[in-house]
């Protein structure tokens, strides 16, 4: 794909993925979807061979060797198409993310889900299978081999298989998703990734897609910052309808399966998810919570140095301090390789075979998904990483970031693909370790005070959107699913909920007539009904991220293969005993407390520059 030339911008890329097929038409993707077919008739004839089925007598096979025998197979089995099912499914989205007009794209995509529920189905049977095996599965799991191999994964099927309702109602529901929560969550990313508004500037009018619209957030002018909020709000203004419809539908979806599955809540299916339990979960929470004050303070020292009282949601993201650099793509790749290489080669050559091979979507256009996401790609043993790059200090952070990601898929490289499925949770752990090695490396480069003061200001915005934002949006959406389990909501009354949700987390370091009561209609997390609260594991990657990085400034080079081990092992342990190879509880608020300090020092920091 097409390397383009962006004033000011230098060379700003659009990825290659030629090397996994050359084409959505080419003969090479078309025989890569009909060896889907082939596997997923293979695994359906298997299944009913050897009737891997929920049963209240527990499985067919009653012999130990027997159920060895096929548990082994399945597990293979289900290794191979789901790698074939995952590159598949990276190759298509790399049009729909980046050219929601592909018509083409779009179909390959509707083909490809019609598969995925055929993938669920068997997944569900695995599962029931799996459910009733009771006291023999320690046994068939010390087997040298494959069981031995999945150990973490076919006892964490085992423990979920609980939250299962009947075959036939399971099948169903995989079936009618595609007209439920799917459709809902691709009319969201479709019509948000096409909205473009008339936007003056340099005194010529514009049409500016969303993303750009949206980066005006970042712009030193304050006039400019402002119309560019005012704009957003009011394109929301005429378009929350439909995406209030595609909430309800979505957030409906998941409070119906959860209930018929016998879940606590909608919180419960996503704790597992995370694989943490809510002991974590509220001992982060609380000593978030007991941080506010300290992170409204720096709100309440960046409107000062601004001329205001109380900051308004336009100036939440605006520059602070001086510095003269701009960064062209070329610029931010060979600052964020040198920086890198002070951490490890093997990151370093990661990075740069990303750069190198055209690993990234950089370029800001019409059609593309806003923000910024990494995706493996199994069948190349590669990943790719969409960004909007815009020159400033914030993408060279969401580049850094998008490599630990790619980083995180290199270390798994090699494992089978059940072995891989990482958490968010500890997905989020490389990203932030990378991000971290580029703001420390940008802090101690600083010219002069100015400058420190810039780069200080864009570490402590994206912790404040971490720490604050992020329990601001747990808070929304814990809201909205309880209303909604009593009745579809209005968008009136959705944007009141964030509103609310703003202000008890902001406080008074906000302007209450500035707020942002059309937060959800943007962020695409709300609209994905196969994890609820996608939130709360960025605050996780982040406060777990500083710990672990606090520990490498302690031990230096001794960390880093330890810290790769860890990397390598995320699909196959709970965040719990992950941590604590390391030493850390994370059941304990002390640690997420000892964490929050580091961000703490940088507020007192800030406020003495």
């Amino acid at each position: 794909m097409a390397t383009n030339e962006t004033k000011n911008l230098g060379n700003v890329p659009r990825w290659d993925l030629t090397n996994v097929y050359p084409s959505l038409e080419s003969k090479e993707y078309q025989a890569a979807f009909q060896d889907l077919l082939k596997q997923l008739d293979e695994i359906e004839a298997y299944v009913r061979q050897e009737r891997i089925e929920k049963s209240e007598n527990g499985p067919a096979q009653t012999e130990l060797d027997d159920l060895a025998r096929v548990l082994t197979e399945a597990v293979d089995k289900r290794n191979k198409v789901s790698r074939l099912y995952g590159t598949l499914g990276a190759f298509i989205a790399s049009y729909t993310t980046t050219d929601s007009f592909n018509q083409e794209a779009r179909r390959a995509e509707s083909e490809l889900e019609m598969q995925g529920v055929r993938l669920r189905k068997h997944e569900v049977a695995f599962r029931g299978w799996l459910s009733g095996f009771g006291d023999k599965l320690p046994e068939l799991i010390k087997r040298p081999g494959t069981l031995a191999e999945h150990a973490f994964f076919l006892q964490e099927v085992y423990e979920q298989s609980r939250y299962l309702m009947s075959p036939a109602e399971e099948d169903l529901a995989a079936e009618l998703t595609l007209s439920g929560a799917n459709a809902w969550g691709k009319l969201h990313n479709t019509t948000t990734s096409q909205l473009s508004v008339d936007f003056e500037m340099d005194g010529e009018v514009q049409k500016m897609p969303m993303p750009a619209l949206i980066n005006l957030r970042n712009h030193p002018d304050g006039q400019t910052r402002k119309r560019g909020y005012e704009a957003e709000m009011d394109a929301w203004e005429k378009n929350k309808e439909p995406y209030a419809a595609a909430l309800n539908g979505v957030k409906g979806e998941v409070l119906t399966l959860d209930t018929r599955r016998g879940r606590t809540d909608a919180l419960h299916d996503s704790l597992d998810t995370a694989r943490i339990d809510r002991q974590t979960l509220e001992a982060m929470m609380e000593a978030m919570r007991d941080s506010f004050p300290t992170f409204r303070r720096y709100f309440k020292a960046k409107a000062k140095r601004l001329g205001k009282e109380q900051l308004p949601w336009y100036d939440i993201f605006a520059p602070i301090g001086k510095t003269d650099t701009v960064y062209t793509y070329e610029q931010a790749r060979d600052f964020i390789l040198e920086q890198f290489g002070t951490f490890s080669d093997h990151l370093q050559g990661l990075a740069k075979r990303a750069f190198d091979n055209n690993w990234i979507d950089a370029e800001m256009r019409e059609g593309k998904s806003g923000g910024a996401f990494c995706m493996d790609v199994p069948g190349v043993d590669e990943s790719r990483i969409l960004a909007n790059f815009d020159g400033s200090m914030d993408q060279l952070s969401t580049l850094a970031h998008e490599l630990g990601h790619a980083y995180h898929n290199e270390c798994l490289v090699g494992k089978p693909y059940l072995r891989t499925l990482t958490p968010m949770t500890l997905a989020e752990t490389a990203s932030i370790m990378c991000e971290t090695i580029v703001s420390e490396a940008s802090l101690k480069l600083a010219k002069n005070k100015d400058e420190e003061l810039a780069i200080l200001e864009q570490n402590l915005q994206g912790a404040a959107q971490v720490i604050v934002d992020i329990t601001s949006r747990f808070i929304f959406e814990k809201e909205v699913f309880e209303r909604r389990a009593k009745a579809e909501l209005s968008a009136d009354e959705i944007s009141a909920i964030m509103e609310d949700a703003q202000l008890q987390t902001y406080g008074d370091g906000l302007d209450p007539q500035y707020l942002h009561k059309y937060m959800w209609t943007w962020k695409p997390h709300y609209y994905y009904a196969g994890f609820s609260f996608y939130n709360y594991p960025y605050a996780f990657g982040l406060l777990f991220g500083t710990g672990l990085y606090a520990i490498y400034q302690q031990r230096g080079d001794a960390f880093v293969a330890d810290y790769q081990d860890l990397l390598a092992s995320t699909g196959e342990g709970d965040a719990a005993t992950l941590a604590a190879r390391f030493g850390i509880n994370i059941r304990e608020k002390k640690f997420w407390e000892d964490s929050l300090k580091v961000i703490g020092a940088n507020v007192d920091r800030y406020e003495s520059l």
